[in-house]
């Protein structure tokens, strides 16, 4: 059975979004991430498994260090493509919720997941 490595509901707020607004001011984004790890870790070598700490770098690097996307689903290929570089992982599965996204009614949640799989 695979393990999965995560950080969920990591929440960071950054400027991003489909309107010129959004681009220009900063809004909350919570952001899981899973990571399917090939084989399965065991004992202390942490280089058999995946540090939670590289998966936020991800994030931030993702969200902050980028230049601002108009689609959520940019920000969850940014992360597939730092995650790309990892041996270990095989698969990802991503979640970006946007809390404050400018819906035409109160209430709901806008998310994206995005799957993602090694080819062989």
């Amino acid at each position: 059975m695979p393990i999965q490595v995560g950080l969920e509901s990591y929440s960071i707020r950054a400027s991003h979004g489909a309107f010129d607004w959004e681009r220009e001011q900063e809004q909350t984004f919570v952001v899981s991430v899973w990571a399917t790890i090939i084989g399965e870790p065991r004992g202390e070598d942490l280089s058999a498994s995946l540090d939670y700490g590289l998966i936020q770098t991800w994030i931030d690097k993702a969200f902050l260090e980028m230049e601002s996307a108009h689609l959520l689903e940019e920000l969850a290929a940014r992360i597939v493509d730092q995650a790309i570089s990892q041996d270990v992982v095989s698969g990802l599965k991503i979640r970006i919720e946007k809390p404050e996204a400018p819906l035409p009614h109160a209430g709901g949640l806008a998310v994206i997941e995005k799957t993602w799989q090694r080819s062989e």
